[in-house]
């Protein structure tokens, strides 16, 4: 992230005080502008000429360049390596430019977005980033924060406001600020023109949930806190206005301090081949030593001889200068080892790559009409190794729509259809949904299927109305009427929000309240409720309730909370209703729904009124307030009386639990980063079935020290190794960890676990001391979730896993939230949701849905890392079969540096003779379908091991072209040695030598290029031979008339290649030449898919024998999960909304419109390869696989 402000020294405090510009310039904080593109006008031609030399190719060709321009050495023109260098260079920066241009123009886009801010008194327009520290900026309704705000007032009572944070934690629900009580009255303009105040707080830092200042006004303090705060990238929601004074600006705001850098991504095989092309480099400089060496003892003990009429050049005098003249002109005719033309392949299969992404429909979004982006084209083979995925939950797995499912109430369960045959309904076989029509007040959007519920409530059942009675009082929701019947839900949760919508479909409508009534619409007669008090929800009660008086005087406690807390708190009268409840609670639990219990009690008023005596003196007191408040709500929720429970869904996207099984059958690990609570993280866990009954054990760490953390590792570690002794795996050593050493022991550990871990307990085991234990920790369980997770340690957990993993990452999001850790990731994917583009702009890839994922990975991913492997693989075969023979001529032309082909072949070769049918098979080859790569996922894992391009493959494909060079020079030289024309004259001579080896060549890399393409598309033949044909014209074109009477001096050899390929001995020898070196490939490949087939070859197989039999059907049933209750309430709640309900601070004064609101089991050669890296792993970048099952 580059910054508009110079650098400046770490702050200790932050001093700003109000409506004084020359003030707090001298502290020379940064401004409100945002710099994100990397170069200006001037920079951009030093700059990115000196990123594109850092790539060693680049440096290499520059280099090549330069010898070829000394005509000593030079026996090549400058102009085959220039053009094509050029070429790169000019390509690239027109992409980089390409990219720095969206850059800047989205920079200009944010910092010229228009603020009000306050200037001598008056309300001025103002671009973002003229705003400065100190500044009061008023904003309005639907608005941007421009910045770090103190809120000062606001158009609603007692300063509150309500702002979404959906860019900055992922939550799309409600929040509340409220400005302090002193400057919540300053909500005239010339009042806040003379506000003068200064707050000192802390500096700059990227806590989102944590501020902590001090304001000095009037000579008074006064402390500040989040709560008092409105940050940028927030949006000011229901609020008219609101004032606030500017704290932290541009790159010092906590967005920015969460964004991360930009970090420079290069695939895996880029590094490889950085690797590769040191090693040929050096490979190249050994050639022209050992033939430098050649030709300066050939020159002293033969060339010496031949002085008279082979003299020297003017410029030599020894043997020695002229080995040392010939060791630079070999490594410039030895330098297409490694050609220019591969980097530019490369791009341009990538370029492909990204338009197959691009236009694949199946991943067009028709709801929101939003195909799949490929936003880069560096990174589409690394989609095909990715071992780790991160995952964002809000918006990413989930919807974030919540809907009132299902219910229990007194012992009977609602919300399941059943057909004639009394067989429970699938979604699509339902019948038409309840009908509300009876109420004028139903939301016409809320559906519910079961008849029965509806018939209970109009029937009277007293516990069904008291059921609806419970969930239209019980909660904090407000309501808005901007229109007579038009009700609008202000929730502070999703949660309570298809709760009281429920509850108002079903004929309790909750209209509206005061602080001390609450009035509820039941069946259509207007009730109004006396609300004595509400016990507000948090994380440890985990319930709320709230005391009312009916009409006629009876009060009342209604309680609402998660099932494993109210089911200890129910009067032993209950057992019976309980029991039955509760297999209501495991039947919902198991369909992955968010559960809740409801019960009630009566009190009296002698009772009520001791009770509310004390609460009153618990909630004045100085110390340990919270602990008595908590002590008085315990003892008035016991033996409460159960009413029933709710089952909600918050809908996942469509095929998130298909795409998770799926990826996971692929060994791919999915770990799950959310701000949201732990509850909700676990819950969305066991509806994607990440998580589910029949694993192990899921570990839950919570510890809030240093020391509860480590233990709470120590002791799932240890149960994770109890566990495989116990089934005899045979771990009896006590596993110890260092710092330089990650054991992998514990990834081999039977059983399946998760790992479940909180942002606290995070920010103690990313510590330096417990990184590695807690990363061993997680990478021995199948599923690890952390929640309440900043963005910034969303970042911090990706680059740990990067760090000591050595393994390909893909983080997924769509969220503002997120967009550090698509940064970090290797790979970044951006969903294009509810949240904003952030997460799309700083993403690699971008499509709508998360099950496109799979489709990503699988097919893409999977085909562009086999295209590229094999592509590399082919290219430096073809290229040193081609280059070596220059190496085995050396010997027999006395080291002179004399090429075995003309120029103008060396100079096509890899242009126009093999250039098309490799880009072919680049861009459209395929080992399996589609269809099979989805169906078999364990076809992924050769990626992830790395297995098709390695240094391995990379050597046996240099020995095979080396073995191709060996004979392609020395059996034409062999048959030349003693073959004859027709006419009985020699058929040796250097033309037609060179003639004869080239179309040799052509033809045996040709028919190579055909054995290793796997899927024959027009274009592939159409390429391969129509190369061939293109040789062989260019060929008799050369050796014309036409061309020599052009060009005398150049094309001398007039019928050359007529007169040689007209004799049968040269056919001969090419296609002697073309069975000895393609024979030994064929037999290995054909052993090789008898005796040792991998998984592909068998899937190939099968699809041969499928299409000679009937296709069969298969249905796959929705098997739910039964078994532990969760309960799903009020998880994005936020505590202390109660006390603002019952203060009537947050009451609304204003008419305002509330704005919306299968697999096959691997081959045993991938299965052994895994076991013998898992095996063999004993440092931190190895391991990090994990052994398969069968």
């Amino acid at each position: 992230m580059a910054l508009c402000a110079k650098k400046r020294p770490p702050e200790e405090e932050r001093r700003a005080r109000a409506n004084d510009r020359e003030y707090n310039e001298k502290f020379q904080y940064a401004s409100n502008c945002i710099k994100t593109s990397k170069y200006n006008i001037l920079t951009f031609l030093p700059v990115n000429l000196f990123e594109q030399f850092q790539e060693v190719a680049n440096t290499y060709f520059l280099f090549l360049l330069i010898l070829q321009l000394i005509p000593q050495i030079s026996s090549l023109s400058w102009f085959t390596t220039i053009v094509p260098l050029v070429l790169v260079l000019t390509i690239t920066a027109v992409k980089d430019a390409t990219d720095d241009y969206f850059r800047h123009k989205s920079d200009n886009q944010v910092n010229n977005r228009q603020s009000q801010v306050l200037i001598n008194g008056i309300l001025q327009q103002e671009q973002w980033m003229n705003v400065c520290v100190g500044d009061i900026i008023k904003l309005e309704n639907n608005q941007f924060v421009a910045a770090d705000l103190l809120l000062l007032s606001s158009s609603e009572p007692h300063g509150l406001c309500y702002i979404e944070t959906a860019e900055l934690d992922g939550e799309t629900n409600m929040k509340v600020r409220q400005a302090i009580p002193v400057t919540s009255e300053l909500g005239d303009i010339s009042k806040l023109a003379k506000f003068d105040g200064e707050v000192i707080c802390e500096p700059p830092n990227n806590k989102l949930d944590k501020f902590s200042g001090t304001l000095y006004w009037k000579e008074n303090k006064f402390p500040l806190s989040n709560q008092n705060m409105l940050l940028r990238g927030c949006v000011l929601r229901n609020t008219e206005w609101c004032f606030g004074l500017v704290i932290f600006a541009g790159p010092d705001t906590k967005l920015m301090q969460n964004s991360g850098r930009t970090k420079f991504k290069r695939t895996s095989i880029d590094r490889l081949m950085n690797t590769l092309v040191l090693w040929i480099f050096g490979f190249l400089v050994c050639m022209g030593v050992i033939l430098a060496i050649g030709n300066a003892i050939w020159e002293h003990e033969v060339g010496t001889r031949f002085q008279v009429y082979l003299p020297w050049d003017e410029a030599v005098d020894s043997a020695f200068f002229s080995g040392f003249l010939s060791f630079w002109s070999y490594i410039i005719i030895l330098n297409t080892v490694v050609p220019i033309s591969l980097y530019v392949s490369v791009e341009v299969i990538r370029l492909g790559h990204s338009y197959f992404i691009n236009w694949d429909k199946k991943m067009f979004c028709m709801k929101k009409r939003t195909p799949a982006e490929a936003r880069t084209t560096t990174l589409n083979e690394e989609l095909g190794q990715v071992e780790y995925i991160f995952s964002d939950k809000t918006g990413t797995l989930t919807q974030n729509i919540m809907v009132f499912n299902k219910c229990s109430i007194n012992g009977r369960s609602y919300g399941d259809v059943f057909d004639v045959l009394g067989h429970k309904a699938e979604l699509g076989e339902r019948p038409e949904p309840v009908n509300f029509s009876f109420n004028p007040l139903a939301d016409k959007k809320f559906l519910f299927w079961d008849p029965s519920l509806l018939e209970a409530v109009k029937m009277g059942d007293p516990h069904t109305h008291e059921f609806f009675r419970l969930l239209s009082l019980c909660h904090t929701v407000m309501s808005e009427e901007k229109n007579e019947g038009e009700l609008y839900y202000k929730a502070q949760s999703p949660d309570e929000g298809a709760l009281v919508t429920a509850a108002r479909n079903f004929g309790f409508v909750f209209r509206s309240r005061t602080p001390k009534t609450i009035t509820v619409h039941e069946m259509g007669t207007a009730i109004t409720y006396q609300l004595l008090a509400i016990l507000d929800f948090n994380n440890i009660r985990k319930r709320m309730s709230v005391i009312v008086r009916n009409p006629e005087g009876k009060i009342r406690l209604y309680c609402k909370g998660a099932d494993t807390i109210l089911l200890d708190r129910l009067h032993h009268s209950t057992q019976e209703l309980l029991n039955t409840t509760t297999d209501h609670l495991n039947e919902y639990a198991g369909e992955g729904l968010r559960t809740l219990v409801l019960a009630y009690k009566d009190l009296d008023e002698e009772y009520y009124e001791e009770w509310a005596e004390r609460r009153l003196q618990a909630s004045l007191a100085q110390d340990s307030r919270e602990d008595r408040l908590a002590s008085i709500y315990e003892e008035v929720e016991s033996d409460m009386m159960l009413l029933g429970a709710t089952a909600i869904e918050d809908k996942l996207q469509q095929g998130v639990p298909e795409t998770i099984a799926l990826l996971t059958l692929a060994n791919i690990k999915i770990w799950v980063l959310t701000g949201d609570k732990q509850e909700t993280a676990v819950n969305i866990g066991y509806s994607c079935k990440m998580l589910t009954d029949d694993m192990t054990e899921v570990f839950i760490v919570t510890g809030h020290t240093v020391l509860e953390v480590r233990e709470e590792l120590r002791k799932a570690r240890e149960k994770m190794m109890d566990s495989s002794r116990t089934v005899g795996n045979g771990f009896t050593c006590q596993e110890k960890l260092s710092s330089s050493k990650l054991s992998s022991v514990l990834e081999a550990v039977a059983g399946e676990y998760a790992l479940v871990i909180n942002g606290h307990s995070l920010a103690h085991a990313l510590e330096a001391d417990m990184e590695l234990e807690f990363l061993e920790t997680a990478c021995a369980c199948k599923t690890v979730i952390c929640c309440r997770v900043t963005p910034l340690q969303k970042a911090q957990v990706v680059e740990l896993v990067k760090k000591y993993k050595k393994a390909v990452t893909l983080a997924i999001g769509d969220g503002a939230n997120d967009v550090s850790m698509i940064k970090t990731a290797h790979i970044g994917v951006g969903i294009s949701g509810q949240e904003g583009i952030q997460a799309v702009l700083a993403s690699d890839y971008s499509f709508s849905q998360f099950k496109f994922l799979q489709r990503l990975l699988l097919v893409h991913g999977r085909w562009s890392y086999l295209r590229m492997c094999k592509f590399l693989c082919y290219f430096f075969y073809k290229n040193f079969a081609f280059t070596m023979v220059h190496f085995w001529f050396g010997f027999f032309c006395g080291f002179s540096a004399q090429t075995v082909y003309d120029q103008y072949f060396i100079t096509l070769y890899n242009i126009v003779y093999t250039s098309l049918p490799v880009l072919a098979m680049g861009v459209f080859d395929q080992d399996v379908p589609e269809q099979r790569s989805m169906e078999y996922p364990k076809l992924y894992e050769p990626g992830q091991l790395n297995l098709l391009f390695n240094k391995r493959e990379f050597f046996i494909c240099i020995a095979q072209g080396i073995y191709t060079s060996v004979l392609m020079f020395f059996i034409p030289y062999g048959v030349f040695a003693e073959a004859t024309r027709d006419d009985g004259t020699q058929l040796a001579d250097y033309q037609s030598f060179a003639v004869t080896v080239a179309t040799s060549l052509v033809i045996v890399v040709s028919v190579q290029i055909g054995l290793d393409t796997g899927y024959w598309t027009a274009i592939n033949h159409f390429f391969i031979w129509g190369s061939l044909a293109v040789y062989f014209a260019i060929l008799f074109a050369m050796h014309s008339n036409g061309l020599f009477d052009m060009f005398p001096n150049q094309f001398r050899f007039v019928g050359n290649a007529q007169n040689t390929l007209a004799q049968p001995t040269v056919w001969l020898t090419i296609v002697l030449t073309t069975v000895v070196c393609i024979m030994p490939v064929v037999a290995f490949r054909f052993l090789r898919l008898n005796l040792k087939p991998d998984l592909s070859d068998t899937v190939r197989y099968t699809q041969l024998v499928r299409k000679k039999q009937k296709a069969q059907h298969r249905c796959m049933r929705r098997v739910g999960r039964t078994g532990s209750r969760r309960s799903g309430y009020a998880f994005s709640h936020q505590e202390g909304f109660g006390e603002l309900i019952m203060s009537g601070k947050n009451m609304r004064l204003s008419s305002l419109a509330l704005s919306s609101f299968t697999t096959r089991s691997s081959s045993s050669w991938i299965e052994s390869l895994r076991r013998k890296k898992s095996d063999s792993a004993s440092s931190p970048s190895g391991g990090a696989e994990k052994p398969l099952k069968g």
